[in-house]
């Protein structure tokens, strides 16, 4: 039997009956040219009655251009604050556990790399998706190390298939990385064995609690005394 995935989001269709529907005959007609050739002439009379102004308030034109283009340049910039600031509030906001426990995968994912760039780690991406190769995050920690992480925002516990298959993204698509596993919820017996024996960074509940709070992220596996 195939195995069942959680859905990630609803993917959306296409409607194949709301095709555009073109012009008909296409080309311009005599009507569309005689309307662009009375635009081009009210244009280039426009342009002729303003040259003699322009030419008379030439720095009072040349201040207009400059305020243009800069209220043009500042309007990424402060769109891009907004958007920052907006993700700081979400992130400051999510870190306990009973919001985590609320949250999507995708939003575990973008609160773990959060995370990641408050403790210091460059390069922080997120690749969570279909196409993620078992893996949902990659990072350089401060101390050059590559990581990849896989998040898991399980309500349960996190069963051994899943340690699995992180493994076997890890000695392929990602080999030469730190693996570290991330879950809301537990590991079972049988995972923390098969985690531990491949030497998995585990972050189960108990230690997220913590990295929520601002510990730092463990750097060595998690052995079983």
């Amino acid at each position: 039997m195939p195995s069942r995935r959680p859905a990630r989001g609803r993917r959306t269709g296409t409607n194949r009956t709301g095709r555009r529907k073109g012009r008909r005959g296409g080309g311009f007609g005599w009507a569309d040219l005689f309307l662009w050739g009375v635009a081009a002439v009210l244009a280039y009379a426009a342009l002729r009655s303003a040259l003699p102004f322009a030419r008379s308030h030439l720095p009072w034109f040349v201040a207009s251009a400059v305020a243009v283009l800069a209220a043009a340049a500042a309007v990424p910039i402060v769109r891009a604050r907004t958007v920052a600031a907006r993700q700081r509030r979400w992130f400051e906001a999510n870190l306990e556990l009973e919001r985590v426990d609320r949250l999507t995968g995708p939003e575990f994912e973008t609160l773990t790399a959060g995370l990641l760039r408050r403790d210091g780690f460059r390069q922080v991406r997120e690749l969570g998706g279909s196409g993620d190769r078992g893996v949902d995050l990659t990072a350089v920690g401060p101390d050059g190390r590559r990581y990849a992480f896989q998040c898991k925002r399980y309500a349960g516990s996190v069963g051994a298939p899943e340690v699995r298959n992180f493994l076997g993204a890890l000695a392929h698509a990602f080999a030469g990385h730190t693996g570290v596993l991330v879950t809301s919820g537990r590991l079972t017996r049988q995972a923390l064995a098969e985690a531990g024996e491949a030497g998995l960074i585990l972050v189960e509940r108990d230690r997220l609690a913590g990295w929520l709070r601002g510990e730092p992220l463990p750097r060595e596996p998690l052995r079983s005394g």
